[in-house]
């Protein structure tokens, strides 16, 4: 086999190798059914089997209150930037949005096409480097979003925000979901695409509160209607089966390192070790401010877009991929989701100190 080297990929993102083990054993079979995962119908026992144990992992590792539905769609988090808005938002109602990135944009951009949508706040004044200290929300607001880490930029909420009383607040955690913990009864939803924590691109995890499901506007096509879904345990048509089951391996991973608690601990270390060397580093300096750093996306730059260019060259002969930033904020991204592992930062700030060495 090819050797593996160091992903550093924002998405599709690196997965716990005991996972592609396990995946890789049950490709041709799943157990002793004859027929491999990805094979088997949607409606058949064995992969009923896999569906309902990882919807209870989730909600066990989660910590998933009884009155909110788990559902696996499909669509990536794009999807739910509009389908959320067309099933909670209307002509005579704004939703508040926190705009904290590119992707904040991106989701308040399409809930324009359904109502009124305010900014509640913006980074934007610094090239989205610092997640805002206060909100100005309007008056009684149908929910408020936001996006609790921001992968191009590099910054993240400490925790979530407080809506005004009444309003749901919904979140977009595509690049942080379950990675560390939080108290879903705080939400109204949650969504995620999977390829960073949670497995393979081609399912989103959806969490949402019962009442917030029958809210939904019901003149929707059926597909578009949240209700619809959980209705029918994610299955009105074909899930993506092999993408469930991947996030079903990736759940009894995470729960066999100490749960969101025991990730969230893994994480604080690989992280602290890499801005620990970026802080004292003649040469590279991140670019989020203190207080707002994101632990899944770590940016930094040298100041000189040709030493960062002939930085990335470098690296990736070394064998480190993955690690050019976005051309929003340029330099340098490490990616550094759940399943990266300690061993890669520390392959990582040793490479750093070598070419802080020859090029400072």
């Amino acid at each position: 086999m090819t050797q593996r080297i160091w992903n550093f990929s924002a998405g599709p993102a690196v997965m716990p190798e005991a996972v592609l083990d396990e995946a890789r054993e049950n490709l041709l079979s799943l157990g002793s059914t004859g027929i491999g995962i990805m094979e088997h119908s949607h409606r058949g026992k064995a992969f009923l089997k896999v569906y309902e144990e990882t919807e209870a992992l989730c909600r066990e590792i989660g910590g998933i209150p009884a009155n909110y539905k788990v559902l696996f769609l499909q669509g990536g988090a794009s999807l739910q930037f509009a389908m959320l808005p067309m099933n909670l938002l209307s002509k005579e109602r704004t939703a508040d949005y926190l705009i904290t990135g590119a992707w904040a944009e991106k989701a308040r951009d399409e809930a324009q096409r359904f109502g009124g949508v305010h900014a509640a706040c913006s980074s934007e004044d610094a090239n989205f480097s610092y997640i805002p200290g206060e909100c100005a929300y309007s008056a009684q607001p149908a929910y408020v979003h936001f996006t609790s880490n921001n992968t191009i930029f590099g910054t993240q909420f400490r925790s979530e925000p407080t809506p005004p009383p009444g309003a749901d607040l919904i979140c977009d955690a595509s690049s942080d979901i379950f990675s560390r913990p939080l108290d879903i009864s705080k939400y109204g939803m949650i969504y995620a695409g999977a390829q960073k924590n949670l497995g393979p691109s081609g399912v989103t995890l959806v969490i949402m509160r019962e009442d917030l499901i029958e809210r939904g506007h019901k003149d929707l096509p059926a597909m578009l209607q949240y209700r619809t879904h959980a209705k029918n345990d994610s299955m009105y048509n074909t899930p993506p089966t092999f993408a469930i089951y991947m996030v079903g391996l990736v759940l009894k991973w995470i729960k066999g390192h100490g749960g969101l608690a025991g990730i969230a601990e893994r994480n604080q270390r690989k992280a602290g070790k890499l801005y620990a060397y970026l802080e004292q580093s003649r040469l590279f300096k991140p670019t989020a401010r203190t207080d707002s750093r994101s632990l899944m996306n770590v940016t930094f730059v040298t100041g000189n877009e040709e030493l960062d260019a002939k930085f990335c060259s470098a690296a990736t002969k070394a064998g480190f991929d993955g690690l050019k930033g976005h051309r929003s904020v340029g330099g340098m991204r490490a990616s550094i989701y759940n399943a990266f592992p300690e061993a890669g930062i520390d392959a990582l700030i040793e490479f750093l100190r070598q070419f802080e060495a020859q090029n400072a």
